[in-house]
């Protein structure tokens, strides 16, 4: 199978949403599809990098948590469209894993910079994708049908990778950068 199919050269594409559709590669749908497919990459990067550091710091649970988000993302673009695609679990989960880091972590009292370790900063270069994800389905929901779950999970995914690079920075014992 060749991966070129010379169907989106005139700058559209079909897609499969509630009906297939020939839409402008620009369209809000697409920007939608395409930041959450950019943050699923990241996220790839972020496990990868943790799963080489994960020895050291004792994280590969988060390792499988990342793929397992990455899973979900994927059926994000689904559920953009199908309303039974996400459930509330989803947030819940994350919003678990949040609560039981935090309660490891030192109280934050300062802002604090994107960086840290390799794998911290990763993290938070998905936060920041996962941020812009939530402003495209936000922007998509007021032009299509959008599960409202689908934003919760993005805000929600956003708070998990910021608290996970904290988590992170503290188990390979480098601190934030507090400001």
């Amino acid at each position: 199978m060749k991966i070129y199919t010379k169907q989106g050269d005139t700058g559209k594409t079909q897609v499969y949403a509630q009906d297939v559709m020939k839409l402008d590669k620009d369209d809000a749908l697409l920007e939608c599809y395409g930041t959450l497919d950019e943050l699923n990459a990241n996220l790839g990067v972020a496990h990868a990098l943790i799963t080489v550091h994960a020895d050291s710091a004792d994280l590969s649970a988060y390792a499988a948590q990342l793929q397992n988000i990455q899973q979900r993302l994927f059926s994000i673009g689904f559920a953009i469209s199908n309303n039974e695609a996400l459930n509330i679990q989803m947030v819940e989960d994350l919003e678990s894993s949040i609560d039981q880091m935090q309660g490891q972590l030192p109280t934050q009292t300062k802002f604090i910079l994107p960086g840290g370790h390799l794998v911290a900063a990763q993290l938070h270069v998905a936060r920041t994708v996962a941020r812009r994800a939530e402003r495209r389905c936000v922007s998509l929901s007021k032009l299509y049908d959008v599960n409202p779950l689908v934003i919760t999970y993005v805000n929600r995914l956003s708070d998990y990778l910021f608290v996970l690079a904290r988590y992170c920075n503290q188990g390979f014992k480098h601190p934030d950068i507090e400001i």
